[in-house]
């Protein structure tokens, strides 16, 4: 059957699709690409639902006071710390985490490791006590006889799809501080610990604090289909999508075709530039540091000027070779021709390298083009990086806004005028001068967030890249008239 598309495009649809559609079904065709999206009639209903109940709680919020907000989060945060409550949640997590190993799939952030919910147990007592601007008043215009008022008012219901990381779901809760509900689609490997924190955290805070049982809802599906129909759902105020690149890309193609502004969270790869006046030490210490685990703000290219290549490359090789050892794994590098000559041959030879799948033999070193720079390394426990050379720090510079995802960048250098124009020149929302795992809302604002965005879509409207539940909000007008009798 052919569908049209985009007004003057046709796709065919395909006999597998024919044959798995059943009465109830839906497809959505995105009009960018003309993709085909099947969406089973039980997906449509667990979404829906969800929508429904979350929809319910945001008429519901507005007779919730900031007092109440906070005793949810405090809530939230006690039930995480309860012996009883977080029992059924950590097993839940092991079953789920000992699933995606037998699936061959990465782990290294489904883990609820302590560290992960000493975090999340911070995150939800930095929102109980900030303060509530729901109802704030933050601009008065007067006039005569009568005064305008912009009011912060919730912006609605907010549909969150992110990986399989249990600690996203407590960052995801905090979108309510500002007066809205939450509707959220988990990976397929976290759905299991999902449906723990919800019964078991998240259920009881919501009783405990007096909120509407719908301010959270789960999507409680593994299908990636029912992500589809949730962003689809024009009752959406703001679409949230965090995960791999191609699925949040396709997530944002849904959700803007429906009407619903997006706020996507996908590719990632921090790139790192020693200028010729790099210190040594330094620059050791932004690549060891900016490896210790795979996530978005890792530092994924490290470019150096070819004046220091000679003096520079030793050094990259040792932070790399002792950000493998501290992850009792064998490091990986990608290169380009022109570090031929300044890589050891030892660094060619076969090696075993740490994937998701497990382990496997492959060459420790391997070439890449040009054009291939912005590639984002997906790595298990063998710290994956490119390595290149430029003759200028502008050159990288350049390289950067044209290859990368514009998202994190930082130069290692001595020399403060430098700094400066990279700054400038630099089309990143995140710019440092060394270790690049600083981008993180919680660590460096103190501001729990719901994500990161780069800039590879353009830059944003009225925020930085970090998306915080503080951010999600809306400005209503309200007009006061003292004298009855005002007319145009």
């Amino acid at each position: 059957m052919p569908i049209i598309y985009d007004g003057n495009r046709v796709v065919t649809v395909s006999l597998e699709l024919a044959d798995a559609f059943e009465d109830g079904d839906r497809v959505l065709v995105l009009q960018d690409s003309g993709e085909l999206l099947h969406i089973p009639a039980a997906d449509w209903l667990a979404a829906k639902g969800a929508v429904d109940a979350a929809a319910s709680a945001f008429s519901a919020m507005s007779g919730v006071s900031g007092k109440q907000v906070s005793a949810f989060f405090l809530a939230f945060a006690h039930q995480l710390e309860g012996e009883d409550s977080l029992a059924p949640i950590t097993e839940a997590n092991a079953r789920d985490v000992a699933g995606a190993r037998e699936r061959g799939r990465s782990t290294t952030r489904l883990v609820l490791s302590e560290k992960m919910l000493g975090s999340m147990v911070e995150g939800l007592l930095l929102r109980a006590n900030a303060d509530s601007k729901s109802g704030q008043i933050v601009e008065t215009v007067n006039h005569p006889g009568w005064r305008l008022e912009e009011i912060r008012a919730g912006l609605g219901v907010v549909g969150f799809v992110f990986e399989g990381r249990p600690n996203v779901l407590a960052d995801a809760c905090g979108v309510l501080r500002s007066g809205n509900s939450v509707v959220i689609r988990i990976g397929s490997d976290a759905l299991g610990t999902a449906r723990a924190i919800m019964e078991h955290a998240v259920g009881p805070a919501l009783d405990e604090s007096g909120l509407p049982p719908g301010a959270v809802a789960l999507v409680d599906t593994p299908s990636r289909a029912a992500a589809w129909a949730m962003f689809s759902d024009r009752r959406l105020s703001l679409a949230v999508a965090r995960g791999s690149g191609a699925a949040v890309s396709q997530l944002g193609a849904v959700a803007r075709q429906a009407g619903t502004p997006v706020s996507l969270h996908g590719t990632g790869g921090a790139w790192i530039v020693a200028a010729e006046s790099a210190s040594a030490d330094g620059f050791a210490s932004a690549v060891y540091n900016s490896l210790d685990r795979k996530v978005c703000n890792t530092v994924n290219t490290v470019c150096i000027v070819d004046s220091r290549a000679d003096a520079l490359v030793p050094v990259f090789l040792d932070a790399l070779d002792r950000a493998g050892a501290r992850r009792n794994a064998t490091s990986k590098l990608h290169i380009t021709k022109e570090l031929q000559g300044l890589i050891p041959p030892d660094w060619f030879e076969p090696a075993t390298i740490v994937r998701a799948e497990g382990p496997r033999s492959e060459p420790r070193t391997e070439y890449l083009g040009d054009d291939e720079l912005g590639i984002e390394w997906e790595w298990e426990d063998s710290p994956e990086v490119t390595l290149t050379i430029f003759p200028s720090v502008e050159a990288a510079i350049a390289e950067f806004n044209r290859q990368s995802p514009r998202f994190i960048a930082s130069l290692v250098s001595s020399d403060a005028d430098e700094q400066r124009r990279f700054f400038e020149m630099i089309d990143a929302p995140f710019v440092g001068n060394g270790f690049t795992r600083w981008v993180d809302g919680q660590y460096a604002l103190h501001r729990p967030e719901l994500g990161l965005s780069n800039w590879q879509t353009g830059r944003l409207l009225g925020r930085g890249g970090i998306l915080s539940g503080e951010s999600a909000f809306t400005l209503r007008t309200r007009a006061i008239q003292e004298d009855p009798d005002i007319s145009r």
